[in-house]
């Protein structure tokens, strides 16, 4: 009898193929439930599926200043074709380098209510100054247009949300559409429009921080975040420079009928950026004639937990629902 020798990598080979069809032939059974009763149990029935999230980690959406880019992408696992409303995040960090993994998460659990959301890195302070980090905001915004077949993205509802220095970048992007300093080339062909922009916390007007803030507090000293934000300047003896980053100097009668409505919330006690911050912005927007909310959440802290519950998120998603093009 003649023998076959068979190599070990092709029997490694057959083996690796069999399993999967194997598997596959198992998933196609169907099997009748067992009627096996314990002599204690309890039987559930009538299961509501909850809706899965895909994570896209570490999108690259542009390489800048020597480094690449990011988005952290959620999408709900909807079927082929379904196009939802997108929400661009931005992550604060006084901006300084982002912990860009850390509202994850927060935003799977939110992304679930049917948004795609991307999470922007932008630009550190301590790698390239004043406007980079609106700049990449702002590519981020074209990116995800520029890619919304890929991700399931309805252009037509785009929105913006970040919190503290990503709530001053949220603002800065829906005010400041129509200024060339504050822009980018990167996917130019693509529009920056927004249907609404939600503000935590955020950083409304940088010359005026210190006038509110604890004694313990520094922001405008050449080492203060907003001082390294524009490359270790005192703050107060720059106006003209550092202002341009403060959402408020953008707010004007003539814009507020084309600008998307926006919400903010902060906490009256806030000893990071003063809530006095959204006070004054709050009052620009109503004088100048905006579509705004603004909700002042009673007794909570800079980034502290009741921003993140459901009533809060509630409020938030309705926003964005009521803002949404059909």
């Amino acid at each position: 009898m003649k023998k076959v020798y068979v190599s070990s990598a092709l029997l490694m080979l057959a083996l690796m193929c069999a399993v999967p069809m194997q598997a596959q032939m198992n998933t196609n059974r169907s099997i009748a439930p067992s009627k096996a009763q314990a002599k204690k149990m309890s039987i559930l029935t009538d299961f509501t599926p909850s809706p899965s999230v895909n994570y896209f980690h570490d999108v690259v959406y542009a390489h800048e200043s020597d480094m690449d880019l990011h988005l952290q992408i959620l999408k709900p696992d909807t079927k082929a074709g379904v196009k939802l409303p997108c929400i661009i995040f931005i992550q604060g960090s006084a901006w300084f380098k982002q912990n860009c993994y850390g509202k994850v998460p927060i935003l799977s659990e939110f992304s679930k209510r049917g948004y795609v959301i991307a999470s922007v890195e932008y630009r550190p302070s301590t790698t390239a100054t004043y406007p980079a980090q609106i700049q990449d905001v702002k590519t981020a915004v074209r990116f995800m247009r520029k890619n919304a077949a890929k991700y399931n993205v309805d252009v037509d509802n785009l929105f913006v949300w970040g919190d503290s220095s990503g709530g001053n970048m949220s603002l800065l992007e829906a005010l400041t559409q129509d200024v060339p300093s504050l822009d980018t080339k990167d996917y130019g062909t693509e529009s920056l429009a927004v249907n609404a922009c939600v503000a935590f916390y955020p950083v409304t007007d940088v010359l005026r921080m210190q006038e509110f803030a604890p004694n313990y507090m520094d922001h405008i000293s050449a080492n203060s975040p907003t001082g390294i934000l524009f490359g270790h300047i005192p703050v107060m003896e720059n106006p003209d420079k550092v202002k341009t980053a403060s959402p408020i100097i953008y707010v004007s009668k003539d814009k507020a009928a084309t600008t998307a409505p926006i919400l903010i919330m902060t906490g009256n006690r806030d000893n990071v950026v003063p809530y006095e911050q959204s006070v004054i912005m709050a009052d620009k927007l109503e004088e100048c004639g905006y579509r705004y909310t603004f909700y002042k959440l009673e007794g909570a802290d800079h980034g502290s937990w009741e921003f993140w519950t459901a009533k809060t998120l509630d409020l938030v998603d309705r926003f964005f629902k009521d803002n949404c093009k059909k």
